[in-house]
């Protein structure tokens, strides 16, 4: 972060300073900003978000006695520990100190930004994106999926004068989502992935999704540019949108191409990679065929910004998945190979799961999909899971392990179409359920919305916990 003093941050804020220690105090320097009391380090601002079961201005003093210099609150405190600046809203405080902070950086030198946004593969084209990029320069990236009214400011926060590239990944569940967050970075690179049944309940339709990821593209500075996918229909349509487009796709008329795609046995996308009259190679180091469309962004950004093929095509190759639950691939110590994606879930992203499962076994394995509830689908939502576990069955997935009462209808459409079928009430039932399930060289997808917690399972299995009953 680039050091603003207490008092700058209370005229970006509008905010009152007090406290008790207002001189000198306003002339102390903040150095980074928290909202966890337990990551504040000397120089921190500690901004106190309220929560549906935490308050952080229960935690000032936490945050006094690990070396805050000064705590963004929305009301008025007893005897603070610390000096506060006082605002309506930390939320909208927190966002208008990034603002500040990136039109600074944009002031005093070159920084490029990145925003992403798409219904499945945000994260991942982030990773991706964090590590080509590192040759122009030091590289900001969230952390883990950072990608909402906090965590892009906190993001952009965590740049200073260095920054050459901020690659910010920008999620939406409501239409205004993304044109708020644009307001706070409005980028100059325009990702736009996939638009698919992601956050229903929120869009009210697949079009309302497209209407709400185009925000981003509308986001755009002036002499921005779109990177948009030419196999999708409802990305391509946001051309209009943006002051300059490059695309990417399978499609022959894309600018970034795959060609020739395949699948390994382990689950890896063998591509020729084609950008005008170049062609190379390449094997993708991230398992699952879902992931040429996130390499193909990717590329097309790199490219974008003057970066050789042929280190996009090297470090495509070497990647591995860095934030966890995102198709992390291992084989445990009692024999079976565990592809954990329980991080998120939704209709388009649940089918990729299943058919990089799929390709790793190929009838010589056996295929188990863990498989919990896909959150936010709104009305359809008993459609969306029936849909998947018929998807499963006809991919040829032996077992189904369904976790949850929502995935019910899941697992009657799976067993309907052949498939084993097992229902666990919960994570810890479904635990239970494995030990005497799993065999030495099963293939096992664990996947599920972020919040049913199968996380845990992941884990568990990758590290053999779970165990593995003898054939």
């Amino acid at each position: 972060m680039i050091p603003i003093t207490l008092a700058e941050v209370a005229a970006i804020t509008a905010g009152t300073l007090g406290g008790g220690v207002a001189e000198p105090g306003s002339a102390a320097v903040v150095t980074s900003v928290e909202i966890d009391s337990r990551a504040v380090a000397p120089g921190c601002l500690f901004v106190a978000l309220p929560g549906e079961h935490h308050d952080g201005h229960d935690y000032l003093d936490a945050a006094a006695r690990a070396g805050a210099v000064a705590a963004l609150v929305s009301r008025e405190v007893d005897d603070p520990p610390l000096p506060c600046v006082q605002v309506p809203d930390t939320a909208a405080g927190l966002a208008d100190l990034a603002r500040e902070v990136l039109a600074r950086l944009r002031a005093a030198d070159d920084v490029v930004v990145v925003g992403i946004t798409g219904s499945v593969g945000k994260t991942s084209t982030k990773d991706l994106l964090s590590v080509l990029l590192t040759p122009l320069g030091p590289v900001v990236a969230p952390v883990a999926s950072f990608n909402n009214e906090i965590g892009l400011p906190l993001t952009v926060l965590r740049a200073d004068e260095r920054t050459r590239v901020l690659v910010l990944e920008m999620g939406a569940d409501a239409p205004g989502n993304l044109t708020f967050l644009t307001s706070v970075a409005p980028p100059d690179v325009a990702v736009e992935l996939i638009v698919g049944h992601a956050h229903l309940g929120g869009f009210g339709s697949i079009d309302g999704v497209a209407r709400a990821k185009a925000e981003l593209v509308q986001g755009l500075r002036r002499d921005g540019v779109a990177v948009l996918n030419a196999d999708d229909p409802r990305v391509s349509a946001m051309a209009p949108l943006a002051p300059r487009v490059t695309t990417f796709g399978r499609s022959g008329d894309a600018d970034v191409r795959a060609l020739d795609v395949t699948v390994d046995d382990e689950g890896h996308a063998r591509f020729v990679l084609a950008a005008g009259e170049e062609r190379l190679p390449v094997r993708l180091g991230l398992a699952g065929e879902h992931h040429v469309t996130n390499a193909l962004a990717a590329a097309t950004v790199a490219l974008h910004l003057g970066l050789p093929l042929a280190h996009v095509v090297e470090e495509l190759a070497a990647a591995a998945p860095i934030s966890p639950h995102r198709m992390q691939v291992t084989d445990s110590a009692d024999g079976i190979r565990v592809v954990d994606d329980a991080y998120n879930a939704n209709p388009t992203s649940m089918r990729a799961g299943l058919r990089a499962l799929a390709a790793m076994t190929a009838g010589e394995r056996r295929a188990v999909a863990v498989l919990g509830e896909m959150l936010d689908l709104g009305p359809d939502s008993g459609r969306e899971h029936a849909e998947i576990g018929a998807y499963a069955a006809e991919l040829g997935i032996e077992e189904v392990v369904a976790v949850g009462a929502g995935t019910a209808p899941l697992l009657a459409a799976a067993v309907a179409g052949g498939s084993g079928g097992h229902h666990a009430a919960d994570v810890d039932e479904a635990e239970q359920l494995l030990r005497g399930l799993l065999r030495p060289g099963d293939v096992v997808l664990v996947k599920a919305s972020n919040g049913v917690g199968l996380s845990r399972i992941g884990d568990a299995l990758a590290t053999g916990a779970l165990g593995a009953a003898t054939p």
